[in-house]
């Protein structure tokens, strides 16, 4: 029981630390694509060592068998934290929060594609509702043409992210914190070309407030919260996990509204109600004797 009492603590602690991300992304002037290369490559520093330190050995065989799939995923996740960048850029933190939280409901429906299941009654329940929410979010904008690109730009983020949730199902021999570490890796592989080729390197022109801020991305909301999230995981129940997970966008949301100052709008509130409420409902088993 009390080490279960610890799983959840920390598994809490790092999605309070997930739902801070925006306010520290906003802060660093560089391009989304160099700064997704510098959290992966921070990222992966501080997961490489802590897996030293714990002494616990990547499983080599395994990521030569999966290697493609584990940089198709680390790609992916790339990919997904550039668009989720660029969506803090031109909407507001809580509605480009709960346009990437579409992406549960995205690899629901996709799953009877790949893996030949049928949908249940319950499970197209949440899609339909879910997605009523997102056209409330979407009609309920009022920044324009700038606010819609944000909500597309989270909605894109959402596909790379059910992308990457899809391609994980698929890795049986590497698990865990060692996955996520290759994909670090991958994604650094990934986006290291791409940011030469486009934007280059401007991190010299960042001052003393978004070094700093840039630092706390990699480190702390990426690479801790990773070891953290990682380490509760294996001592939860999947019920446990998907709870927990909803206080990232929660606490997204109220650092957007209290911290930023942003608004929010009542059919936004009710539309991400209807996101996160049943995508939810989708996560959690059916109570077969209820």
């Amino acid at each position: 029981m009390k080490r279960e009492n610890t799983a959840k603590s920390l598994m809490a602690a790092s999605m309070l630390i997930f739902g801070t991300l925006a306010p520290f992304v906003r802060n660093i002037d560089i391009r989304s694509g160099e700064l997704a290369l510098y959290r992966a490559g921070l990222a992966a520093f501080l997961v490489g060592g802590f897996l030293l330190v714990t002494k616990q050995k990547l499983p080599i065989s395994h990521i030569k068998k999966e290697l493609l799939l584990l940089l198709l995923s680390g790609a992916s996740m790339g990919v997904n934290w550039i668009f989720l960048f660029e969506a803090y850029k031109y909407t507001s933190v809580s509605v480009a929060t709960l346009s990437y939280y579409f992406a549960p409901i995205l690899v629901m429906v996709a799953c009877p594609l790949l893996f030949k299941e049928k949908l249940s009654p319950k499970q197209i329940l949440c899609f339909v509702m879910s997605t009523m929410g997102l056209v409330l979010i979407t009609g309920a904008t009022g920044g324009g043409k700038q606010d819609l690109l944000g909500i597309v730009f989270g909605l894109t983020a959402a596909i790379f992210y059910a992308v990457v949730m899809l391609l994980n199902k698929f890795i049986k021999g590497v698990t865990g914190l060692h996955r996520t570490f290759v994909q670090f890796l991958s994604a650094i592989v990934i986006l290291l070309p791409y940011v030469i080729g486009t934007s280059g390197f401007n991190f010299v022109g960042l001052n003393k407030s978004g070094i700093t801020a840039l630092l706390i991305v990699g480190l702390v909301h990426t690479g801790i919260s990773y070891c953290m999230y990682f380490s509760a995981i294996k001592d939860l129940p999947g019920q446990k996990v998907a709870i927990l997970s909803y206080i990232d966008p929660l606490v997204a949301v109220l650092v957007s509204v209290v911290w930023l100052k942003e608004r929010i709008t009542p059919p936004q509130i009710l539309g991400g109600l209807l996101i996160l409420g049943f995508t939810l409902w989708s996560e959690l088993p059916m109570d077969k004797k209820r």
